[in-house]
């Protein structure tokens, strides 16, 4: 049986400078999506996202939301193009929190540069309403959360695989929260990330975001597109879809384990650090015939991974019209 390809496009934290350098500099197709949608991200923002990202050292962390929103969601949407160009075509589309956005262009319910001016409507409305917080992911079973420390000083904001969840707390509380996981040897990392996105944290945004959507128009899509926050495929989006991705709890371990009982799957990472190909890999049944693979990561090897998808694309795309 032919395995469905799933585009999988991840959140804010994934994010890191310099991050699909080696295609902007090698590919004409992701190096133009790049250019057209900077172009509109300074238009409607007024600077630049790629000077932003591939200006800047490598080894800073990069969590400034008015860049982080609009760099994610270009980088993604790019990434996508460039990998349908060769022949690497999705049957569906996965969005995780932030992540929604590109899914939601790629699977063709919104046009991307309407996808970018929301993205940006919203980083201005997280920017102009809420207070610093931050996120932190947790490898332990996520039962860990029923602790009373946990969850008195931060909400359950993703439960990824069996022995990986994260939370999201108040910017004060992230150090003593890290504090009490390091004394108990629980291993943990805090995520690049400005706010305490997917609590209540963020919920004084919602109005503002809520009242530009009403006029970005959403069509009927042309994919199924699986939501991390409904643990399913959807054909049709609510009228808040695109609050609910970013303020209700990701439930990645149950939409891949939905997609598992549809049978086989080749997962494609197209966010830029390749964790949700990770993810995938550890919350696949022990008898899955599915595969996961990254495309981007930190390591430089971006032209690579492409490589290898591109030639396996080949052979399939034979097949079926063979």
């Amino acid at each position: 049986m032919t395995a469905n390809t799933v585009f999988m496009f991840s959140g804010q934290g994934s994010q890191y400078y310099q991050m699909g350098k080696q295609l902007f500099d090698a590919d004409p197709v992701f190096r133009s999506w790049m250019t057209r949608l900077d172009d509109l991200a300074c238009r409607i923002a007024g600077h630049r996202i790629i000077e932003a990202v591939y200006a800047a050292p490598k080894s800073e962390v990069f969590d400034a939301i008015d860049y982080t929103h609009a760099a994610i969601f270009m980088v993604e949407y790019a990434l996508a193009q460039c990998l349908i160009a060769r022949a690497i075509v999705p049957d569906m589309t996965l969005g995780s929190s932030l992540g929604s956005f590109a899914a939601a262009a790629v699977a063709g319910y919104i046009e991307p540069e309407d996808a970018l001016a929301a993205v940006l409507e919203q980083a201005a409305a997280f920017a102009a309403s809420c207070e610093r917080g931050g996120m932190i992911a947790i490898l332990a079973d996520p039962s860990l959360y029923e602790d009373d420390f946990l969850r008195r000083h931060s909400t359950l904001a993703a439960i990824n695989f069996s022995t990986h969840f994260a939370v999201s707390a108040a910017h004060a509380d992230l150090a003593p929260i890290e504090a009490v996981l390091r004394q108990r040897g629980i291993t943990y990392q805090r995520l690049a990330v400005s706010y305490a996105f997917h609590s209540a944290r963020i919920d004084l945004a919602e109005e503002q975001f809520a009242w530009f959507m009403k006029s970005i128009p959403c069509a009927s899509a042309r994919l199924p597109l699986v939501c991390c926050e409904r643990g399913a495929a959807l054909k049709q989006l609510s009228d808040d879809y695109f609050w609910r991705v970013v303020r209700q709890p990701i439930r990645f371990r149950e939409a891949i384990a939905s997609l598992e009982g549809q049978g086989r799957h080749r997962y494609i990472d197209v966010g830029p650090s390749g964790t949700l190909a990770t993810f995938v890999k550890y919350a696949l049944p022990d008898a899955s015939a599915s595969t996961a693979h990254a495309t981007l990561t930190p390591y430089g090897q971006d032209l690579n991974n492409l490589a290898r998808l591109a030639s396996d694309a080949h052979p399939r795309k034979m097949e079926q019209h063979g």
